[in-house]
């Protein structure tokens, strides 16, 4: 019988038919929900009574139009909150800061003082509604702007409920928004959990999250061995502290992604469980609550299409269906139109109703765990469980979490599974409809902007007159002491940020203040050669994109040059690097900057390479702005180098990019082959159209 076109490639491989031997000897088969394993939910009733939390993540520019969001939320049947905060914010800058300039409320709300966290959270009533905080960077005065907002309003800390992400190692291995290198971040991250767990008890410490990994490219298997990894980390960074293994445990929760590999994504959310306990059991932790991991949900970003955006409705609900036979504990359903923009209002309550249909109209509450007992669940589960452990005894191999950041292990092994993928779906062997088959014309979409120049112009006002009212003398001396305790590592940073926050200190200047000890982290965008085009080796397009940079080499008696660079503050290297990679196999000569480049970097680095492209990579929504300042630098240095740029684009941002005189887009889904050829193309018409003086200058 002839394989099932269809059938498509697994974290684990599935089998087609699956029977009672495939699940003798899996120990945990007659465990129940709520005790260990924990395999079947941390808690005996589960959804039978009370559903899930719906927390939609959310952030829109300013404090006020995200407050007016968030009441909208809970009025409409969102039962938490969950702030998304601009890049600026994540990376330690203030609003007015040059450095984040473009990026101000592009991603998220933009919180620069205490004023800012008051308007965020005026009129709800933050001693009953849970807030989640996705906040790793700049914890500490987020964290601390929060606390203090609470306190001016006349709620006591130890009334505040909610989660603080704080997972700082995730950030080094996949998002790139920390700041400090990893020691010092896991002291902050250490300081953060034992301050709430003294003043802040019904506040998870610790939000450890796999769902980055999944989202930078990581399969299932690893991403579960990553998150625990960090995990454990955390819990041997607290115990070595003096905070007990129960006490230290049960501080945290867990944070996954949930993609369209509907019953690999069930599975793994039941391993996770089955791990932590085992993990916990290990530190010395021996309560339920300690050993019982509790988690959120996110249907997939990397999932959604940019073109016939309206399937993604599809895939959010399947994905959510996944989160809740999984066991999640809260979840959020992403927006039609994120691979596009900011979601609108009408994509955001969709999102929201769907899981409130889930809830009320389906009848998936009314049972706990359904797929226990499942020959393929149990089986699929163990299996993931048993290649994760296989990871986690080769993380520790290589000396530990900390010793594979700095090998660059870890990136490397998402980036190839990133580059797995995405030959998969260039080759066609991973279907994506509306994309790689099934491609229709679509009715455009219209999408949420931000005027980002508006709102920093705001912001910067709001800054401003925090400064001219506040007590100059009581900030500095605020900031030195936080400063001090960075430096002989005897005061926890929390309390300490609170003061400044308190004083009126900035996030900015709080993160400036530990700048002076801990120098901001720089972060490159390695090259990885020879693994996507030896998986596509044999398909016709790739062949034919290898041809025409093989035809433009011929040209130009060079291998064509380009520059691939992210401008800003967008973290995300996904894209990037698996576009470098394909493009440096088939030919090219591939430079990259560095994360977080300059216009001015940029320009200097393609003129100093002799480039005959620019790619630049955007995800975050600022791009029309960063790339029109390296248009004018490269005016400004009279080099003729054509630039593109490729990420959440859509009609009306190609129209206005194109415009400003970049000389093409890509949008999310668009096809790596047809890049490459399209990229070769532009060099040799670039080369030729480039005077000979001003080549042999930049060369």
């Amino acid at each position: 019988m002839s394989a099932n076109p269809m059938r498509r490639r697994h974290a684990v491989p599935l089998a087609s038919v699956y029977t009672h031997a495939d699940i003798d000897g899996i120990a945990h088969l007659d465990s129940m929900p709520g005790e260990a394993p924990f395999v079947r939910g941390p808690f005996a009733s589960m959804y039978t009574d009370k559903p899930w939390t719906i927390r939609q993540y959310a952030g829109y520019a300013q404090a006020a139009d995200t407050n007016l969001a968030f009441r909208t939320a809970l009025a409409e049947g969102a039962q938490g909150l969950s702030v998304a905060f601009d890049l600026p914010t994540q990376r330690g800058y203030d609003s007015d800061d040059p450095a984040a300039r473009d990026d101000v409320g592009m991603t998220g709300v933009a919180i620069d003082t205490v004023e800012d966290m008051i308007r965020l959270f005026e009129g709800i009533a933050l001693e009953r509604v849970s807030v989640s905080m996705t906040m790793n960077g700049a914890v500490l005065p987020v964290l601390g702007a929060l606390i203090v907002a609470a306190q001016e309003r006349g709620i006591d800390p130890s009334q505040l409920r909610g989660t603080i992400q704080n997972d700082i190692l995730k950030e080094f291995m996949v998002r790139n928004t920390g700041i400090f290198a990893p020691e010092p971040s896991l002291r902050i991250a250490a300081d953060v959990a034992s301050y709430l767990a003294q003043n802040v008890p019904r506040f998870n410490a610790l939000s450890v999250s796999g769902y980055h990994f999944q989202e930078a490219g990581a399969d299932a298997v690893l991403e579960l061995a990553l998150t625990m990894a960090n995990a454990r980390t955390y819990v041997e960074t607290l115990v070595q502290r003096g905070m007990p293994a129960n006490a230290a445990c049960a501080r945290m929760s867990f944070f996954f992604g949930v993609g369209t590999d509907f019953y690999v994504e069930i599975a793994k959310l039941r391993a996770a469980r089955l791990l932590w306990s085992e993990i916990a059991a290990r530190s010395g932790a021996t309560s339920d609550k300690a050993r019982a991991l509790r988690m959120h949900c996110q249907t997939s970003g990397w999932s959604l299409t940019a073109q016939k955006p309206m399937n993604n409705v599809v895939r959010t609900t399947v994905e959510a269906l996944a989160a809740i036979f999984g066991g999640t504990q809260s979840l959020h359903t992403n927006a039609y139109d994120e691979a596009l923009a900011l979601p609108s209002a009408q994509s955001a309550r969709l999102a929201r109703d769907t899981q409130l249909v889930l809830q009320h109209e389906t009848g998936v509450c009314d049972v706990v765990d359904p797929w226990a007992g499942s020959y393929m669940m149990e089986a699929l589960t163990a299996e993931l469980a048993s290649r994760a452990r296989a990871l986690l005894d080769e993380i520790d191999a290589r000396g530990g979490v900390v010793d594979a950041i700095r090998s660059g292990w870890v990136r490397e092994r998402i980036h190839e599974s990133a580059l797995h993928a995405q030959a998969d779906i260039e080759s066609g062997e991973r279907v994506i409809v509306g994309v790689n088959r099934f491609v229709a014309d679509d009715e455009p979409i219209a999408s949420q902007r931000v005027d980002a120049a508006q709102i920093r112009m705001l912001q910067t006002r709001r800054i401003d007159q925090t400064k001219r009212t506040r007590d100059a003398r009581r900030v500095s001396d605020a900031l030195v002491a936080l400063q001090q305790a960075a430096r002989d590592g005897e005061r926890n940073l929390l309390e300490l940020t609170i003061e400044c926050m308190r004083a009126r200190a900035t996030v900015g200047e709080c993160t400036q203040a530990l700048e002076a000890v801990w120098p901001r982290q720089s972060i490159d965008l390695p090259l990885s050669a020879g693994l996507y085009g030896a998986r596509l080796s044999s398909d016709a397009q790739w062949q034919a994109a290898c041809e025409a940079v093989a035809q433009a080499a011929r040209q130009l008696g060079r291998a064509p040059r380009i520059l691939l660079a992210k401008l800003g503050q967008d973290g995300h290297d996904r894209g990037i690097r698996v576009v470098a990679a394909a493009l440096a196999d088939a030919g090219f000569a591939v430079t990259t900057g560095a994360m977080f480049a300059s216009a001015g970097q940029t320009c200097e680095l393609a003129v100093a390479h002799g480039v005959d492209v620019i790619g630049i990579s955007s995800l975050a929504g600022a791009h029309i702005e960063l790339v029109a300042h390296l248009l004018d630098e490269l005016r400004n240095r009279r080099a003729r180098i054509p630039v593109v740029a490729g990420g959440n684009i859509d009609d009306a941002s190609e129209l206005a990019l194109k415009a400003r005189g970049v000389a093409g887009c890509f949008p999310t889904g668009a096809s790596v082959c047809t890049i490459v050829i399209e990229l070769a193309s532009l060099a040799v018409r670039a080369a030729i159209k480039k005077p000979r003086h001003l080549m042999d200058a930049e060369v």
